[in-house]
């Protein structure tokens, strides 16, 4: 459903004492603001408390969701909360963001700290364009600096002392917020944080009332974000984001100095973003250092540990029962006795807290041919370019991904692979024994009211039902709800039917749209290491960027009409685009040098005779940006694990660059005697 962003004030209240903290009165006026002269010091109130939770517990039916539930989140820390789905992570936003009731325990939360949210509804000025509908989330900032500019005049016409003094306290006050909200530049603000999450100039003036339900929940965001609340929940918030959008949210939540709880399943996201954890599992929180990758090897040594501690305390109890069974009645029974006092003095450890994900593996596959899937010189447009003469071989065992912005055409690509759309140009040819599995990212190929356990059904084989109810266990759908209509399931529930019935297939080119929506960390995480281990071919759409760099070993990446064909996953692709950069801005550099040196040479030095034949500046830079091409393919194909694994054809390469570096210099040259001659 749409969210739309909610701000709402703090309520005064006293500290709870508990077992993280000491008794705390509350350092806040009445008014939600510090004291102007606090004699607070200042480590106290960067370290301030701005959210607590006191055994807050919460049931929808006999088994608990949240059971004592207890944390402080201190000001400027930034928790990511994770779990596995039906965990309970969305009902703990909704109790802390005040939106649902908790049956036991407390929030607890100072006066002073607006807290900024996403609730489950849109709600927008009636009427309002998305640049209105924007504004309107600081329209607060709007009215003090009305009041700013009202004090002002009314402060320079003062004629009284004791007059002129409460206007000007008045006026520090409004000075204060609104430099503390950077709120002298609200329409640079508004524009930089549509455009931020995915708002061109020309949808500024669309009404929010024809907005598609991703976009809306976009414009919720960027409400929430222009809010500046001190205390931001946010739950998934980079659901409907690109790649592009995601990254610019990343950077400015990090610059940003509210304070963060925030609920992702991207796990580039939480590592960029967070500094701290917290897992939520059977009703409990417990707190981890650091980001998703920290917790994520802190989890695993835990659990080892937990599991040593459990093993090696089930040996002694075994070996004590053992001793006391075979020397009760003997000659021994005086140290069966002390035996039996010290394993009655044993403090029962628990298994360890471990949480399991689900089992995912895809069958053997028969061999196809060595080429997979050719497509020849393929090109589509619609109102405008999607691409253009893309040629690309897909060998078996590869997997290639695709990538791109929002609307730059990936699914359209992905079935005109498939040949499920027909193509403007060029040709697509299957290889010689491939049997094709398609994963719909919209889940449109399931049936409505059918169960799971029959959706798996592969037509062309023999599966009994124990077979079809094992398999869907491998993908974490067990007991009832392998019988359930699948419209009863959840979202990450179907997709791992989807997946099950995609295994059962037994297809040597499984093409995947979308695969990680909808599952948890820990589904995703079998996912990646399922399809690794499959033996046959992958072709995927994924804007996980995590998923991207495990799984892909070549991308097709789509840039507004064009397209960049990398070998290699993610990291080699952001690496690409880092030496892309460098490039560019060395050749800018070197031309601007050349120019200041042509303009400085013509007000010096008579007119010198050509080195170079004739010819125009404009295709002198057209074989520059050529020969940079081929630098740019040269250092890509260093980049490929194959040339690395052989010393020659590296040593090929770093020439072949260094020849074209040589050809560059001399068109460098060139270039800057014909923007002088000519």
């Amino acid at each position: 459903m749409p969210y739309s962003a909610g701000i709402e004030k703090g309520r005064p209240v006293s500290w709870h004492k508990d077992s993280h903290s000491e008794a705390r009165g509350d350092p806040l006026e009445s008014s939600g603001r510090l004291p102007r002269s606090s004699s607070l010091p200042l480590v106290f109130v960067l370290n301030m408390i701005v959210l607590s939770s006191d055994s807050i517990s919460k049931s929808f039916g006999p088994e608990p969701v949240l059971a004592n539930v207890s944390f402080d989140i201190r000001q400027g820390e930034r928790v990511g909360l994770v779990g596995p789905n039906g965990t309970g992570k969305t009902t703990l936003l909704n109790i802390l963001s005040g939106q649902l009731d908790a049956d036991g325990g407390e929030v607890f939360r100072p006066a002073s700290v607006r807290l900024g949210y996403l609730t489950q509804q849109a709600k927008f000025p009636a009427g309002s364009t998305v640049v209105e509908a924007a504004r309107a989330a600081i329209a607060h900032l709007a009215d003090l600096s009305v009041e700013s500019e009202r004090l002002a005049k009314q402060i320079g016409q003062a004629s009284e002392a004791t007059e002129r003094e409460a206007l000007e306290a008045r006026f520090d006050v409004i000075q204060e917020q609104l430099a503390h909200q950077d709120a002298y530049h609200l329409d640079h603000r508004i524009e930089r944080v549509l455009h931020g999450v995915g708002f061109d100039d020309e949808s500024f003036g669309q009404s929010v009332d024809h907005l598609s339900g991703g976009q809306q929940n976009r414009l919720m965001l960027a409400r929430l974000l222009l809010a500046g609340p001190e205390l931001m929940i946010l739950d998934e918030p980079s659901n409907h984001l690109d790649i592009e959008a995601t990254t610019w949210l990343e950077d400015f939540l990090v610059n940003s100095k509210q304070t963060l709880i925030v609920v992702s399943h991207d796990r580039y996201f939480l590592d960029k973003v967070t500094d701290r954890t917290l897992e939520l599992f059977r009703g409990t929180a417990v707190s981890y250092r650091g980001n998703f990758s920290a917790y994520w090897k802190q989890k695993a040594e835990r659990v080892e540990f937990e599991k040593r501690t459990y093993e090696n305390q089930q040996t002694e109890i075994a070996k004590l029962e053992d001793f006391i069974r075979r020397n009760h009645h003997g000659q021994k029974h005086a140290q069966a006795e002390d035996r039996r006092r010290k394993l009655e003095r044993i403090v029962p450890v628990d298994l360890p807290r471990e949480i399991l994900a689900p089992r995912i593996r895809f069958p053997e596959v028969e061999r196809s041919g060595d080429i997979v899937l050719r497509a020849e010189s393929i090109s589509k447009a619609f109102d405008r370019t999607l691409f253009r003469k893309l040629s690309i071989d897909i060998l078996r065992g590869e997997r290639w991904g695709i990538m791109g912005s929002n609307g730059t055409g990936k699914t359209t690509l992905l079935k005109c692979l498939l040949e499920e759309s027909s193509l403007d140009e060029g040709q697509v040819t299957l290889g010689t024994g491939v049997k094709i599995g398609y994963f719909d990212q919209l889940l449109d190929n399931l049936g409505h009211d059918q169960p799971a356990v029959e959706i798996v059904r592969p037509p062309e084989k023999e599966f009994n039902e124990q077979q079809r109810r094992d398999l869907l266990a491998s993908f974490g759908i067990t007991g009832d709800m392998a019988f359930q209509p699948i419209h009863q399931l959840s979202g990450g529930e179907k997709n791992r039917v989807a997946l099950a019935r995609l295994a059962a297939r037994d297809a040597n080119l499984m093409v995947l749209d979308e695969p990680t929506n909808h599952l948890d960390l820990w589904a995703r995480d079998a996912l990646e290491a399922a399809i690794r281990a499959f033996e046959g071919t992958v072709l995927f759409v994924s804007h996980d960027r995590f998923f991207l760099n495990r799984v892909a070993d070549h991308l097709i990446v789509l840039e507004d009409g064009g397209f960049r064909i990398v070998h290699g996953n993610y990291d080699i692709y952001q690496r690409l685009v880092q030496s892309d950069a460098a490039i560019e801005k060395s050749a800018n550099s070197q031309k601007s040098e050349a120019v200041d040196k042509t303009n400085e040479s013509r007000k010096s030095k008579p007119r010198r005779k050509r080195q170079f034949p004739y010819r125009k500046v404009e295709d002198i830079e057209q074989d520059i940006q050529e020969q940079e091409a081929e630098v740019e393919q040269l250092h890509t194909q260093l980049l490929d694990p194959e040339v690395l694994r052989d010393g020659r054809r590296v040593k090929e390469v770093q020439d072949q660059i260094e020849n074209k570096k040589t050809q560059l210099e001399k068109l460098y040259a060139h270039w800057e005697e014909a923007s002088e001659l000519n």
